[in-house]
């Protein structure tokens, strides 16, 4: 991991928020709500809340006297998710490591965490924290995505990236949201922190976007891929999400496109 895979600033939040959530994030943070609603908590924390899709989902969800802590690494993506759940005075905000939680023991009767476990430096450290602030019988529930090539539009947008800077590819995408797969070492991270009773259900949807430039931006300006991408300096950013994008459009025609994508949901007890 470098310092930029986990820096999510400037314009990347925004971009995240309008065209990266709608595309993934939405329909896996019905599920992943859905399973925290069935646990019936009192209160909840969030990590890597990242733009609050997840946050959203679960305050709709949840009872009214359930509280929810939504925190992140990145203040500038709970600035985003702040301003997107104005009024709703059972979700507090706060930056904080899910390496390094900053909350008593055995404070919460549910951790979620949305596509945020593929960023954990150390997992089993970052395991072991979501287990501490747990009660007795609490639940960790989490998504991770599958492999990259059950994964139709990161599969072309990684092949294209690779054409148009050969010397040097971009890995962000394999690396990180994609790299954390094999759901034998996800269960052995789990038990090696303490957790047991570990479920893992693998989920499949289509995502869907307006157009293939609206996906191609979603991915080259809405991630930290973009960072690998400027380091890179020719093409341009804007030129190599234009090429992402014709790509796209060649794989799955113009106009609205859809892909499939696959993600697995693990749920630990502590």
């Amino acid at each position: 991991m470098v310092a930029s895979d986990r820096v999510f600033a400037g314009s990347i939040p925004e971009i995240y928020d309008r065209l990266m959530v709608p595309l993934l994030f939405e329909p896996y943070a019905r599920h992943l709500a859905d399973r925290v609603a069935r646990l019936k908590p009192s209160d909840v924390l969030e990590t890597a809340a990242g733009t609050g899709a997840l946050t959203r989902a679960m305050a709709s969800r949840l009872p009214a006297d359930a509280r929810i802590m939504a925190t992140d690494l990145n203040q500038p993506m709970l600035d985003r998710a702040a301003a997107t759940a104005p009024g709703n005075d059972r979700i507090r905000w706060q930056q904080a490591d899910a390496m390094a939680l900053p909350f008593e023991d055995g404070r919460f009767d549910v951790v979620a965490c949305q596509f945020g476990a593929m960023f954990f430096p150390d997992r089993v450290k970052g395991y072991r924290e979501a287990r501490r602030v747990l009660r007795p019988g609490g639940t960790f529930v989490f998504n991770v995505w599958d492999r990259l090539s059950e994964n139709a539009f990161v599969t072309v947008v990684s092949a294209t990236l690779a054409r148009l800077f050969p010397a040097d590819p971009p890995t962000f995408m394999e690396r990180l949201p994609h790299g954390y797969h094999d759901k034998a070492a996800i269960g052995g991270d789990l038990k090696a922190a303490g957790f047991s009773s570990i479920e893992t259900e693998t989920i499949g949807h289509m995502a869907k976007a307006a157009t293939p430039l609206d996906a191609a931006t979603a991915y080259c300006q809405g991630s930290p891929l973009r960072s690998e991408i400027e380091a890179r300096g020719n093409p341009s950013l804007q030129d190599a999400t234009q090429a992402v994008a014709d790509d796209l459009e060649r794989a799955f025609g113009s106009g609205p496109i859809q892909g499939p994508i696959r993600a697995h949901m693990i749920t630990a007890s502590r």
